[in-house]
């Protein structure tokens, strides 16, 4: 049965399984040698080349699920950046990347390229227009993040892809925030699709690790660079991420509804002061995200009214986690400007939104009402305790 012709929930649970010849188990057994025999065989097989049994297999469930020709697994998300830039950028050469993103890739960018000579323009907003004013003529790649991390703003993918195309010029995006389920860039034109494996993939707060997904001859060139960086990952590792991506679709469903729901009460509530999500009918890119994504993902960021401290609101929740992470099946919370962009400056950090009452809510499968009675009890505590002080 061919791929292209499976359901969802099919790729999940059965492509990429490994088949139990010998005990006829259930699960893809695992394969934790680190030594191979090199002679009379097709592979010849190491780790640190991403070919054992289980990496490789792997590999054939991310490149299903996003529509690609291969996949690879790497040993965590900016593994997987890291890589793949540097396969594709030397010396000389310029790249544009869009100023809303996840701020390890934008730490990275800033803290290493200048060492490779690699330039770089960040977009100054996240419209087509404002990637085509940045492209010089050394420019040889873009890289977009929609939904970006922590803004939830929205890119056009296609938009972007065909611009890139026009210049001759290749396209990456971090396509962790929407997962496979809610989005596939390679549909709209994009080269290299990239994530970190550790949330949406692993989903359950126990895995760190990187995806890629790919044509054949664009793995090429990324595998021969990530050969020699070393960033794979152990095999038991890569077993405990394709026995949790068997579920993918079902739990990224449940976030998608929960999300909605709870940025829905958020908006609507008096002392939340504004909410991030492309559900919502009054985001911006509401009909973008419509016509490019699946489901609307189960992240959202909000900003409680002045007045109200987001750190104390964190530390009074009892049901949602503080947490450094996201995309778990339990709802986290973080503060941004402490954790995920804590690297950039506060100068920075204002001009793109990214304020110091900014919460990141990962939403989880939980019951929707006791994450709203966890949020009330938060903030009603905070508020008798700034009653209490005056």
């Amino acid at each position: 049965m061919s791929k292209q012709k499976l359901g969802l929930n099919t790729i999940c649970t059965h492509v990429g399984e490994i088949i139990d010849e010998q005990f006829k188990g259930s699960v893809s057994p695992i394969y934790m040698s680190t030594s191979y025999q090199f002679d009379d065989v097709d592979v010849k097989r190491y780790p640190r080349y991403f070919n054992t049994p289980n990496q490789e297999y792997l590999s054939k469930k991310i490149a299903a699920l996003e529509h690609t020709e291969a996949g690879m697994i790497f040993g965590s998300g900016m593994a997987a950046v890291s890589t793949v830039f540097l396969a594709f950028l030397k010396a000389g050469d310029h790249i544009v990347v869009q100023n809303t993103l996840y701020g390890g890739t934008s730490n990275f960018i800033r803290e290493e390229f200048p060492k490779y000579g690699i330039e770089f323009t960040f977009t100054d907003g996240y419209e087509v227009s404002d990637f085509e004013s940045a492209i010089q003529p050394n420019t040889k790649l873009i890289h977009i993040e929609t939904p970006s991390n922590p803004l939830l703003t929205i890119t056009d993918i296609k938009g972007v892809a065909d611009l890139a195309k026009s210049k001759g010029v290749l396209t990456t995006i971090d396509n962790t925030f929407a997962s496979p389920v809610n989005q596939n860039p390679i549909d709209f034109g994009i080269d290299i699709v990239i994530h970190s494996a550790t949330k949406y993939l692993g989903g359950h707060s126990d895995i760190l690790a990187g995806a890629v997904a790919c044509s054949n001859a664009h793995m090429e060139v990324i595998w021969n660079v990530a050969k020699n960086l070393g960033g794979s990952l152990s095999d038991f590792t890569v077993w405990m991420l394709e026995r949790s991506m068997k579920t993918l679709a079902l739990r990224v469903k449940a976030q998608n509804r929960n999300a909605k729901k709870m940025a829905k009460f958020l908006s609507e509530h008096q002392d939340v002061k504004k909410v991030f999500y492309p559900g919502l009918k009054t985001h911006p890119q509401y009909e973008l995200a419509k016509s490019q994504m699946k489901g609307f993902g189960g992240m959202l960021s909000f900003e409680l009214v002045d007045g109200l401290d987001a750190m104390q609101f964190q530390k009074e929740l009892k049901l949602i986690k503080s947490s450094m992470s996201l995309a778990g099946v339990e709802s986290t919370v973080l503060s941004p400007h402490k954790t995920s962009h804590s690297l950039l400056t506060q100068k920075e950090r204002d001009s793109i939104g990214v304020t110091d009452n900014l919460i990141r809510f990962s939403v989880g499968i939980e019951s929707k009402q006791d994450l709203i009675n966890d949020i009330e009890q938060a903030i009603a505590k905070i508020k008798k305790k700034q009653l209490i002080s005056k």
